[in-house]
Formats: structure tokens, C-alpha cells, sequence
């Protein structure tokens, strides 16, 4: 008996330790669940998009993944689609060249499995967020298609079936004409695009493919070398989708927007935008929000004006999670919810733009 009170007495400190740290834990759970519990006002973006024929869908941050159950909630919520905002770009991937990294990845798609979302997966070839041993390698052209087709297939494969759409090439246009000059054209070419979606066919052949674009959404020079690139894809049957990223600010969307993706929806292409925010400088004032909230209804409404627009993306859905301030500094809440993902004017229009006839 006296050594069996012995061994309790040793014990109990450490019993002591495990149930403060299970306290602790709780406590910060439910230090999340404060503001994070509140639900939004009115019926579902999911809901109101899905009427109108509409996927919506956010960018999903992985902090927020991982750490907080409100984030979780409103993305499982409100949202019919999520985009990994990093996780899946190759310098997540394969930091170290033949070291994979699926962690974040996989955490994102088994989330969108577990809530019914759809996922697009974001990106296999850019000329941004590569590894080092990549970008300085030095290889030469056979060696990098081979290093190029390979990631795809790797990526593809390992979600096989799990993924509806992949932006299989991000951001190939330069800023005003032509193809953007870096690692894949320099070295491969302008056929590194079309070779890029024909690795991706042969990948996933169920899977739908999409190209993506910043900065093209109205009619300019680069949305006609992006038409010229998109026709010739269409023509060899390797792209099913284009993207428009619709990062905007004040100055409000394009006016020849609807025009510049019908163009395109004529080539018998369906179309998403896929990265959209908008941004204000910071602080944002009420009549900067009231602005910013008419620019979000102007996106819906833009998208919702041409049939083959199937998809909108929003590039984050709060200010917790948004890459405005560290991009462009002295700017931010760009999204449909503040930090404490309370809903912002923009997220009322953004439902009123939905559900308008």
C-alpha cells in the first residue's frame, strides 16, 4: 500500500502538468471561437453563387487551416471551392529537389473533401515562388522539360481524382506584349506553354485545365497576346477554362471587362475569375469600404453578364489572411470580411449582387 501512495505521489506532478497544458489548449480554442463563432448575416454566398450557376470559391491560408476553427467554419460555409494559396506552388512542394513536402497540400484537400468543397489546384508552372535549386540551377532545355513534365506529373498524380481544376500555367504574358521573359521561356521557349498542358492531359485526363492571367482582365495589349495564346491551346484541345485574376483596387474593374471575357468565352472556353480582391489604402475609411463594397457587386455582376463564366474565386476571404499588405505596403483589407471576420460592406453587396435578377 505505502508503495503504491509512493508511486501516486511521483505521478502526480506530472499529471498535474498534462492537465494544465489540456487546459491551456482549451483555452485557446475557445479564445478562437470568440468573434470567429458569430455567423454571418443572411443566406450563404455558397448558397446564393450555386443559384445563379456560379462555383464560388476562396483562397484557403494555411495558418488558418491548422489554428482557427472560425476561419474553418466561414471557408467550409460560405465557400463552394478553395484554392491553396501557397501550398501546392513548387517551392512549398520541393524546397529541395527531390524532397516533397505534401503537408499543406494535402491538409487543404482533405478539408475541401471533408466540407464538399471543390478544389483548384494553384499552380504547377510560374515563373514566381520557385525553388532555388530550380531557379539557379543553370540546367539546360532538355534537362528542365524533363524537370518540368516530371513536377507535373508528381502533382497531378498524387491528387488524381481529387481535383476539378489546375491552373496549369500562371502569369506567361509579359506586362504589356508577348510572353513574360524569365526561366521557361528563356530556356524552353514559347512552346514550354503548350507542352506544360500537354504533360497535364496526359497527368489527370479527367481533370479540367486552366490557364491564368493577372492584369489581362479588360481589353489591352496583354489580353490580346492572352486571346492569341488561349485560341492556339483551344485548337490543340488542351485548355478547358481561362482565368482572370481580378486583383483590383479603387479605380474599380475595367470597363471593357464584359467584353474582353466574352471575346474569350466565344473561343468556346469556359470562364473563372479566380484570384479577385480589392484593395484600399490603409486605414480603410467607411467611404473607402462603401467604395470598395460597389467594386466587389461590379465583379458579380460582370461575371453573372457572360454565360460561360462559371466561377468566381475570392483571393482570401478576410483581412486576417491577405496578401495586399505585405505585397503592396500601405495597402490592405482587401476582402469580404475584417480581421475578426466580421462581415464589411463588401460582403453585403457581394450577396445583394448574387441574388439581384
Amino acid at each position: 500500500m505505502l508503495r503504491r501512495l509512493r508511486r501516486w505521489y511521483v505521478a502526480l506532478p506530472v499529471v498535474l502538468l498534462v492537465l494544465v497544458t489540456l487546459g491551456a489548449i482549451a483555452a485557446h480554442h475557445d479564445s478562437l471561437k470568440g468573434p470567429d463563432a458569430k455567423p454571418l448575416p443572411g443566406e450563404s454566398l455558397r448558397r446564393l453563387a450555386a443559384a445563379r450557376g456560379i462555383l464560388l470559391g476562396s483562397a484557403a491560408d494555411d495558418t488558418g487551416l491548422r489554428n482557427e476553427p472560425g476561419y474553418r467554419h466561414d471557408l467550409g460555409s460560405q465557400f463552394a471551392a478553395l484554392t491553396p494559396e501557397n501550398a501546392m506552388k513548387w517551392d512549398a512542394v520541393e524546397p529541395k529537389r527531390g524532397k516533397l513536402q505534401w503537408g499543406g497540400a494535402d491538409r487543404a484537400v482533405d478539408f475541401a473533401q471533408q466540407h464538399g468543397l471543390k478544389v483548384r489546384g494553384h499552380t504547377l508552372v510560374w515563373y514566381s515562388q520557385l525553388p532555388g535549386w530550380l531557379s539557379s540551377g543553370g540546367f539546360d532545355a532538355p534537362t528542365l522539360r524533363r524537370l518540368m513534365t516530371a513536377h507535373i506529373a508528381k502533382e497531378m498524380g498524387r491528387y488524381k481524382g481529387r481535383i476539378r481544376t489546375w491552373d496549369v500555367v500562371n502569369e506567361a504574358m509579359a506586362d504589356q506584349s508577348g510572353l513574360r521573359k524569365g526561366l521557361w521561356l528563356d530556356t524552353l521557349g514559347p512552346s514550354y506553354i503548350a507542352e506544360a498542358f500537354a504533360a497535364a492531359r496526359k497527368a489527370d485526363p479527367g481533370a479540367r485545365l486552366a490557364i491564368n492571367e493577372i492584369g489581362a482582365d479588360g481589353v489591352n495589349a496583354k489580353s490580346d497576346t492572352y486571346l492569341k495564346v488561349v485560341q492556339e491551346l483551344k485548337r490543340r484541345g488542351l485548355v478547358d477554362e481561362v482565368g482572370f485574376q481580378a486583383h483590383f483596387n479603387l479605380k474599380g474593374v475595367p470597363p471593357s471587362m464584359a467584353a474582353n471575357l466574352k471575346r474569350f468565352a466565344d473561343l468556346g472556353v469556359d470562364i473563372a475569375i479566380t484570384e479577385a480582391d480589392v484593395s484600399v489604402k490603409d486605414p480603410g475609411t467607411p467611404a473607402q469600404l462603401t467604395a470598395q463594397a460597389k467594386v466587389y457587386a461590379d465583379i458579380v455582376r460582370v461575371c453573372r453578364s457572360v454565360p460561360r463564366c462559371k466561377a468566381i474565386t475570392v483571393w482570401g476571404f478576410t483581412d486576417r489572411h491577405s496578401w495586399i499588405p505585405d505585397s503592396s505596403p500601405g495597402f490592405g483589407s482587401a476582402t469580404l470580411l475584417d480581421d475578426q471576420l466580421r462581415p464589411k460592406p463588401a460582403f453585403t453587396a457581394f450577396q445583394d449582387a448574387l441574388k439581384a435578377p
